[in-house]
């Protein structure tokens, strides 16, 4: 269980969590008064925790559901179809783009009413929750599955289908609405029920019941590109079936009758074949057996019950086009040193989970092997890939087709036609040096083809093979800014495709006959936001660069296979998304959807506000989102909070409709609330912009966060300056803790979640890229590096406000030992600070994020306001908790009366 804190001690190796009573009272008057450092008393709004329950995510979704199409585009044709939900329940519309025309897959009435007599269970049309949507029979009918009651009594179902269709409980649902029912893989989280599967034919309007559960990919299985060969991983080796095989599996996972073949014998446990298990892996293993009706632990993969015979997934199985080769990077971490969390939580003892981790500058790093796999002989080829000390190699793949996702195909597909050549990057260990390399699969042979250089880190986008393999479009910042480059196979530049102070995005796709590519790329239309993301067509000669979807808002684009259309969603952080059809051209040819935001702004919801400051230089533009109570009084004083994460892979702030947000439910406590970005954190901006903080990972973005919040202040008088909050996750939890120790008179109040204080602990890739490592060649030529990077730890001493740390204690991302030093640093500092441990939790928070955020919102609330919630249960979450049993029981009542009326009829 998680504990409710206000301060926790440390001392003498001993964790004391003391549940303390606000030092503040809240006169009847409705505000709290504080003794200010002057000694005079001050006066604060009182926290409104009301309003603030009633924005959080779980009441936004019900108020607001989709926000973007999402195309499924179809086998036949160019046609694609998409689901679409509002609060008048969910749709399914097919479009032609041929014809400009939407129209539904079904009548959902009709449907609803077909259900109900098959199943006994009431269903309407604004309540169709189904699932795993397909297409089936030439598109002549569809196969979905729906969730009932454990103990329903279906007519026509097999009940030893029905035991095998039985969902765990604790499977995770997914994030968005849309995929979740419309086309996510898995059953319920409520164990109470099962899964049926039905086919409805769309011409006669017939519902069938089907015997089984249409069979879904398990996660062990890479499938090759023409269906004949699947690979897996057992025992850390490589081993293969043919598809009939495979579709044995399918039915009965341990049918004795299986036929495989054994790729490998040299794989172990540090120099193997099988991926490294993640809880989401260990969550989808556990729903296929069971779905087998095999008994395993229900903590399968860690221990104890897991067969350590079972198919797990191998590491990353990259295929050629032709099906008959694969390749896979193989890391030898034989050397690596070992990490650990404990997971207090597991049954029926705590369990020790340990992992490969290396760290910045350490000597033994994984050493990455690259070995082509040949079907027909079940040989084996190392690719002769060396080039750096301790470099890193990716394989240039495909980009993923749409009808590929649709059928579930999600394997790598490596870049370029047939076995023969495959193309990959290896990387220096400093980033500094990255070579596209062209190997002969047959001998190993390889040849560099582009090699750049840089004395910043290098970053790079996929390679694109074109033109049956005759040309390459490579992705580079060479000139400062992010283009597309054309090569010939020999690797000599043919010209440069894209030119300006802007950076070129994804290649969306491209027209070979017509020699053109879809681009998207941001910073190019003047007067615009740099971030908003648009759609483009270039000639490959560089020439005709044309703007296809014009408008002032970030844009989100998902193309047809073959170019022929495409999928425009735009959006921006105060107007409704709207999605739209174009062709090529940029010729809009349908709209499809705008989301109703209708509810939201009839409950008082009001958009968040863009804004641009100066950066703490004076000249480089920043831009940000603020957000304000919805009973914002301009005439009233608000204390102000920085939402902060550095980067520099990526820059969160908001800029697109995003309802279910952080800063929207802490705001409406009685905070203005910013994002704002920084020098040096966001890639989609110049390189200069991208590696500002490079050498000076800890202070970078500091002083560009304080100018913000200063030009803020000076901008609006109601943004009071002498309470000002951060806090942040991840990388974001590192930045609110530095702030508070680099401006200690400046930042008052801080809540620091799993920060990476210490990056000489954190994971290499990430700290010696952004912050920099050095290669050292002695005398005798031995290759080293070095490593120094300041920490928050470094300057505990410096901490004069209130600072809230958090960590969950199976971190395998961010290791508690991250905070645990810095806590350790304070502590000999003699400084007080407040703690949160959070059990069984790893990166993320998962199911108790909910709860921290009211933890985050207490912290603020007393120390920002000088008011907070002192009761000891979460009465916010309690009431959300107690209307979903109150909804279950309803629907359990309703579906248990259907089948009663049921047997009356019968």
């Amino acid at each position: 269980m998680t504990i409710r804190l206000n301060t926790v001690l440390f001392a003498a190796g001993l964790l004391a969590l003391t549940l303390a009573a606000a030092d503040d009272t809240v006169p009847p008057n409705g505000t709290a008064a504080t003794i200010s450092p002057a000694g005079a008393a001050v006066k604060h709004n009182k926290a409104n925790y009301e309003l603030a329950a009633r924005w959080t995510p779980a009441k936004v979704g019900k108020m607001v559901f989709d926000t973007a199409v999402t195309p499924h585009w179809m086998d036949a044709g160019d046609r694609f179809w998409y689901s679409w939900e509002n609060n008048n329940g969910r749709k399914y519309y097919i479009v032609d783009p041929a014809k400009k025309s939407k129209s539904l897959v079904f009548d959902p009435p009709k449907l609803a009413a077909a259900l109900t007599a098959a199943t006994g269970l009431p269903h309407d049309s604004q309540h169709l929750n189904i699932r795993n949507f397909k297409f089936v029979k030439n598109e002549g009918a569809i196969q979905f599955e729906i969730d009932v009651p454990r103990d329903a009594n279906i007519p026509g179902e097999k009940k030893a289908a029905a035991a095998a269709q039985q969902t765990p409980s604790d499977d995770d649902a997914d994030d968005d609405p849309q995929q979740r029912n419309a086309n996510a893989g898995g059953g319920p989280a409520n164990p109470r029920s099962k899964t049926l599967a039905f086919e409805y034919d769309l011409v006669f309007g017939k519902l069938a019941l089907l015997d089984e559960r249409p069979a879904r990919k398990p996660r062990w299985a890479s499938v090759s590109p023409d269906d004949k060969t699947i690979v897996f991983a057992r025992n850390h080796n490589l081993y293969m079936m043919d598809a009939a095989n495979y579709a044995k599996a399918l039915k009965k996972a341990d049918d004795p009758t299986i036929v495989e073949t054994q790729l490998t014998t040299d794989g172990t446990e540090d120099f193997g074949y099988t991926r490294r298990m993640m809880d989401q892996d260990r969550l989808e293993i556990q729903r296929e057996q069971q779905d087998q009706q095999q008994t395993t632990d229900t903590r399968a993969g860690e221990g104890q019950g897991q067969d350590k015979n079972a198919r797990v997934p191998s590491i990353a199985i990259f295929w050629a086009r032709d099906s008959k080769k694969f390749a896979v990077v193989r890391q030898d971490q034989r050397k690596v040193a070992k990490l650990w969390v404990i997971n207090v939580l597991s049954n029926p003892r705590p369990t020790l989970e340990s992992y490969s981790y290396v760290m910045p500058g350490e000597a033994n790093a994984p050493q990455p092997k690259l070995e082509v796999f040949d079907l027909a002989a079940k040989s084996r080829t190392q690719m002769k890939a060396d080039g750096f000390k301790d470099q890193s190699i990716s394989v240039e793949t495909e980009r993923a087709t749409a009808r590929a996702r649709e059928h579930d195909k999600n394997e790598s597909v490596w870049a370029g036609p047939g076995s023969d050549k495959l193309y990959f990057s290896r990387i220096s260990r400093d980033m500094h040096r990255v070579d596209v390399c062209v190997a002969d699969t047959a001998t190993g042979e390889v040849k560099p083809l582009i090699e750049e250089r840089m004395n910043v880190y290098i970053d790079s986008k996929p390679l694109r093979v074109i033109n049956n393999g005759a040309e390459l479009l490579f992705w580079s910042e060479r000139d400062g800014w992010g283009h597309y480059y054309l090569y010939d196979t020999n690797g000599k530049l043919k010209n440069q495709i894209t030119h300006g102070e802007f950076v070129a995005e994804d290649i969306m796709g491209v027209d070979e006959k017509a020699r053109v590519a879809y681009i998207t790329a941001d910073g190019r239309e003047d007067g615009e936001d740099p971030y908003y993301v648009h759609m483009y067509r270039v000639n490959l000669d560089g020439s005709g660069m044309k703007l296809l979807d014009a408008g002032d808002e970030s844009h989100t684009i998902n193309m047809s296979d073959d170019a022929r259309y495409f999928v425009d969603t735009s959006s921006r952080v105060n107007s409704a998304p709207k999605s739209v059809l174009f062709d090529p051209q940029g010729t809009a040819l349908l709209p499809l959807e705008t989301t109703d935001l209708n509810p939201m702004i009839q409950a008082g919801y009001k958009f968040p506000e863009p804004f641009k400051v100066k950066a703490d230089d004076g000249i480089t533009d920043l831009y940000g989102v603020m957000y304000k109570p919805f009973d914002f009084d301009p005439a009233k004083k608000y204390p102000i909070i920085a939402f902060v994460y550095p980067g520099p892979q990526t820059e969160q702030v908001t800029k697109t409709f995003t309802p279910r947000s952080a800063s929207l439910m802490l705001s409406q406590l009685g905070f203005v609330v910013i994002e704002v970005g920084n020098r040096g954190g966001n890639p989609h901006r110049s390189k200069w912009y991208h590696t500002f903080g490079y050498g000076n990972l800890r202070d970078y973005g500091l002083a560009d966060k304080k100018a913000a919040v200063e030009q803020l202040a000076e901008r609006y008088p109601f943004i009071d300056i002498d309470r000002v909050g951060i806090w942040g996750h991840s990388g974001g939890g590192f930045m609110s803790a530095a702030a508070m120790l680099i401006y200690p008179d400046f930042f008052k109040v801080a809540v620091s979640e799993s920060g990476n204080h210490e990056n000489n602990i954190y994971n290499r890739s990430w700290s010696e890229k952004h912050h920099g490592v050095k290669e050292v060649t002695d005398k005798d030529g031995t290759v080293h590096f070095e490593y120094q990077i300041e920490k928050n730890s470094d300057i505990a001493k410096n901490l004069k406000g209130h600072l809230l740390l958090s960590t969950g204690d199976i971190d395998d991302n961010v290791h508690p030992g991250n905070t645990m030093r810095l806590v350790d640093a304070l502590i000999k500092a003699n400084k007080r600070f407040d703690m949160i441990v959070l059990p069984g939790q790893r990166h993320g928070y998962g199911p108790v994020a909910d709860y921290f955020s009211w933890i985050r919102a207490d912290y603020f609330c007393k120390y920002l306001l000088g008011d907070f919630d002192q009761s000891v249960d979460m009465w916010e979450l309690n009431r959300e908790k107690q209307q979903a049993i109150d909804k279950e029981n309803n629907t359990r009542q309703q579906q248990q009366q259907g089948q009663q009326r049921r047997r009356g009829a019968e």
